[in-house]
């Protein structure tokens, strides 16, 4: 089937009539009377009842017109997604990351949108095993992980590192220490995210291995409802230091460091090692990198 006789077609079923159909696409009738003939003939079937005046459909045209709306609205998406592609000022940038990704992105993301502010960076929420399978598909352009990816096709770039660390009120009475135990850390109540991840499992199985115990006495679905709820003093929470850098600037929450769950973490970008990448991935890989240069010289925190 020919998009441009869909488009007579649709044309003729929406003014209901072969000369009005004509009128609106500046055609003549006979002209859309041949199109419409030809896309009979390739189908076998009778698309407008010729016994009415007013371009009736027929039952196969009726099936015909929703498949030809479809398939025009793919046509015109395809097309605006190759212009994307080539233009860096209307193109998007997808990337998959879990909750606690995101808080470690959004620093990155905000340099990209200072260099190309019309660009669209769309993140998803996605668990961290299905990252590296979806940008190899082509769902996504980039993923965000604390390790290396398994799957085989995929690159790696190093944009920043962190810890856990136990974020406690400021008036809490471990916040005036520089490190605190599991043992200490099982002895306060905790807030904890119930949404499995690979750092959650971590930090349960260390408290397994060291056969201490952790009283959690709250189970939130997002890092910023956790933090809140350390800020109203509900118990503390073992989350990754970047998480909450404002928080703990402002004074809303004080960071300890826990020795024996500190595993600093490399925060990746991953993304497809070879295969075309459009212009607005290609900017962002490239502010990635100029970003992981200058994070190397920043001081620790």
């Amino acid at each position: 089937m020919d998009l441009a006789e869909l488009r007579v077609f649709l044309t003729v079923a929406a003014e209901r009539s072969f000369s009005g159909a004509a009128r609106k696409l500046h055609r003549t009738q006979p002209a859309v009377s041949q199109a419409i003939r030809r896309l009979e003939d390739d189908l076998g079937e009778r698309l407008f009842d010729r016994s009415f005046k007013d371009g009736a459909l027929t039952d196969a045209g009726r099936v015909l017109q929703s498949y030809a709306e479809r398939l025009l609205r793919l046509s015109e998406e395809a097309e605006g997604a190759v212009r994307e592609f080539s233009d860096l000022r209307r193109g998007r940038v997808m990337i998959g990351a879990n909750e606690a990704g995101v808080h470690l992105l959004l620093p990155l993301i905000g340099r990209f949108r200072e260099a190309h502010p019309q660009t669209l960076v769309d993140v998803r929420r996605v668990p961290s095993r299905q990252i590296g399978l979806e940008v190899l598909q082509r769902s996504l352009d980039f993923g965000v992980l604390t390790f290396e990816p398994a799957e085989q096709g995929l690159a790696a770039l190093a944009i920043g590192d962190d810890e856990l660390v136990l974020l406690t009120h400021p008036s809490h009475p471990l916040a005036a220490r520089r490190t605190v135990s599991l043992a200490d850390l099982g002895r306060q109540p905790v807030i904890a995210h119930n949404d499995p991840s690979p750092a959650r499992e971590r930090v349960l199985r260390l408290f397994e291995e060291r056969h201490a115990p952790l009283d959690i006495r709250v189970s939130l679905p997002s890092l910023d409802g956790i933090k809140r709820a350390v800020e109203m003093q509900m118990g503390v929470a073992l989350l990754p230091r970047r998480c909450a850098l404002t928080e703990i600037a402002r004074g809303q929450l004080a960071a300890v460091r826990v020795p024996e769950a500190r595993r600093p973490k490399r925060l990746r970008l991953v993304y497809r090692h070879t295969g075309e990448m459009s212009h607005a991935a290609a900017a962002f890989l490239a502010v990635a990198k100029q970003w992981r240069a200058a994070d190397r010289q920043r001081p620790s925190r």
